[in-house]
Order: structure tokens, then C-alpha cells, then sequence
């Protein structure tokens, strides 16, 4: 199969939750507005598409008509609530693809910025004679100083013994499904977490022997909040999502001796973060970013550390009853990624 024939048996769903954050409906529109006008120059053409699907907190039809006359796209609008968390969003933007007309299903962000070959590099290993059933792009902060070390630490990949050239993990916001793969699995609902979905579905597919071929050419940026609050915020956040996924990461890897550790307050997820933050500095000038060497790689390695720290204070604060995700809506929660 071509890579223009696949592309016209796929659909693109765009979830747009990351821009709940500060911002009224008009603000959103001018974010998906520049996000389109930035997909208006990739090498292949979202025009190819079979569907291309945009999930939503209530924009008036007027502002859609308007969103998909600058995206020159034929854009299928899903009404979501401000309930509706992110990963949700994303099955409900799932649940409107037409499987008559889709094999596969690409899943995208609306505050992540794609290279122009994104999406043909992540759909071209689909071309293959036994193409994979999952592909996983590669997601990345901004090359700054700050960027290539969070990079380190939110957006790391690690092989699998699955395949070669596979991947144990993926991110949401980079990845293309077979639609049945994904109608069987999609992500499932996990009390008191903002951002460990796609981990958690990582793992079942990997115990249910589905390779994720990764593909680091296949390359989103995403964007850094739009202030320092609101990124140490994030960090916090992210040390409070390793509680809820230490279960599923001890469950996957440790015996069942030793499952016990998922009882244990914050020592489990402490050690998983600093287990975390060895890889990280590993990680290093090891992402495909340009390297950083001498007083900046100190900076950075100090950063990495830093940031580290803010996660791991999280974590010791949910470990011992403090949360500040809330529960059944936590991934229902945005920071602000509007900042062109």
C-alpha cells in the first residue's frame, strides 16, 4: 500500500484540552486557528485524510465554520463537556470515526507543534508488508536549555522485547492506532490521575504482545506552559501521577513478593523517580536534540535534578494523604499552552 493510500483509509483526532487553561472560547479559536495554518505545510497534505476530527468545549458553529475554512479541511466537531478529561476526550474523538472509511486512527494535540514530515514519517512504517499494529512518534519539548532537560525527564522511550525498533511506551499526543487495536484497548479511566493514561495502556499492550514500533523521525514538539507557575505546576502534578502509577508499573515489572510496594505510601514512587531521574541524566544529549556540552550540560543536568526534586515532593506529599489532583476529574484539569 502507499503511503497516500493509507493516508486516505485514516483519520486524525485532535483533542483540544490542553487549551482549556486561562482562556475563553475566542482564545481557543485563535490557538486552532495558527495550529492549522502550521498543518497547512506538512509534505503530506491532512487533505488526504478520510476524516479529520477536532474535540471541543463549545464553540459556536460559526467559529467552526470559520476553523475549518482556514484549515481547508471538511473538520468534524465533537461537543465535549468541561468534565470531560483529556484521554476521554480522546475516546469520545475516537468514537466518531467512521470505520467503514478508517483503518487507522492518528492521535494529535492542539498544543503540540508537528515537523513538517510528522505525519508522513508516522504513518509510513503502516506501509510495510506486516505493518505494525501501533506507532509511536516522537514527542519533545523545545530545544532550549529547559526544554532538552524536561525532555529528559516527560518524554523519555525505552526499547521493547517485543520487536526490534519497538518502543515499551508511548505518548498521547504522537501515535497512530489500528482502529481495532485501539476500539479493544483505548484508555481506560484511572481515579486521581492527570497525565499516566498512555503509560498505563502502554503496559496492557505490552502484556497483551502489541509491539509499538517507534518512529523518532515522526517528531511533535510540545509546548512549554505559557508561564513559570504554571510549569511548576506541571511538575508537581507530574510527581503526584506517580503514585496512581506505581501500581501498574510494580504489577508489570516485580514479582508477585514484592507487590506489597504498592502499598507502601511514597516509598515506592520516590524510588521509582529516582530511578526516573538516573535515566534521565542518561538521556541526555540522547533525544535527537542538539547536544548541549560543557557549562550548559552542567546547567542542564542541574535543571534535570531540580525539576526532579519539585516531582519527587509531589509524590512524598500524595504518599502521605495530600492530593491536590482531586479524583474522578483530575485529567479533566489544563494548564494554559496558548503562547504562540
Amino acid at each position: 500500500m502507499t503511503l497516500h493510500d493509507l493516508a486516505a483509509r485514516t483519520a486524525l483526532v485532535l483533542e483540544t484540552n490542553n487549551l482549556r487553561g486561562g482562556a475563553d472560547l475566542q482564545r481557543v479559536a485563535g490557538s486552532l486557528a495558527r495550529l492549522f495554518e502550521h498543518l497547512k505545510g506538512q509534505s503530506l497534505p491532512l487533505t488526504q485524510l478520510a476524516q479529520v476530527i477536532v474535540t471541543h468545549d463549545g464553540l459556536p458553529e460559526v467559529v467552526c465554520k470559520d476553523l475549518a475554512q482556514v484549515a481547508g479541511l471538511s473538520l468534524r466537531f465533537v461537543l465535549i463537556d468541561a468534565q470531560t478529561g483529556y484521554y476521554a476526550a480522546k475516546n469520545l474523538g475516537f468514537a466518531a470515526v467512521q470505520a467503514e472509511r478508517c483503518d487507522h486512527v492518528v492521535f494529535a494535540d492542539a498544543d503540540c507543534i508537528p515537523a513538517a514530515d510528522w505525519l508522513a514519517q508516522l504513518l509510513q512504517p503502516l506501509c510495510a508488508e506486516k505493518p505494525p499494529a501501533v506507532v509511536a512518534g516522537r514527542t519533545s519539548y523545545s530545544s532550549s536549555l529547559a526544554g532538552t532537560a524536561l525532555t529528559t525527564i516527560d518524554f523519555m522511550y525505552f526499547p521493547s522485547p517485543l520487536a526490534a525498533g519497538a518502543t515499551r511506551n508511548f505518548y498521547a499526543n504522537n501515535v497512530v492506532f489500528r482502529r481495532e487495536v485501539f476500539a479493544e484497548h483505548a484508555y481506560q479511566a484511572l481515579e486521581g490521575v492527570y497525565r499516566a493514561h498512555c503509560q498505563v495502556l502502554g503496559l496492557n499492550l505490552q502484556a497483551a504482545g502489541i509491539a509499538l514500533h517507534y518512529a523518532a523521525a515522526a517528531h511533535t514538539e510540545h509546548r512549554l506552559p505559557d508561564t513559570r507557575g504554571e510549569a511548576l505546576k506541571l511538575r508537581w502534578m507530574r510527581g503526584q501521577d506517580s503514585v496512581g502509577l506505581t501500581p501498574y508499573l510494580l504489577c508489570a515489572y516485580l514479582p508477585q513478593r514484592l507487590q506489597w510496594l504498592a502499598h507502601s505510601g511514597p516509598l515506592a514512587p520516590l524510588g521509582i523517580l529516582l530511578a526516573r531521574l538516573y535515566f534521565s541524566q542518561r538521556a541526555l544529549n540522547h533525544q535527537d536534540l542538539p547536544p548541549l556540552r560543557g557549562l550548559r550540560g552542567l546547567a542542564a543536568r542541574g535543571l534535570i535534578l531540580a525539576f526532579s526534586l519539585v516531582d519527587m515532593a509531589g509524590a512524598l506529599a500524595r504518599g502521605i494523604g495530600i492530593n491536590t489532583l482531586g479524583r474522578a476529574a483530575a485529567d479533566a484539569q489544563a494548564l494554559s499552552y496558548h503562547r504562540a
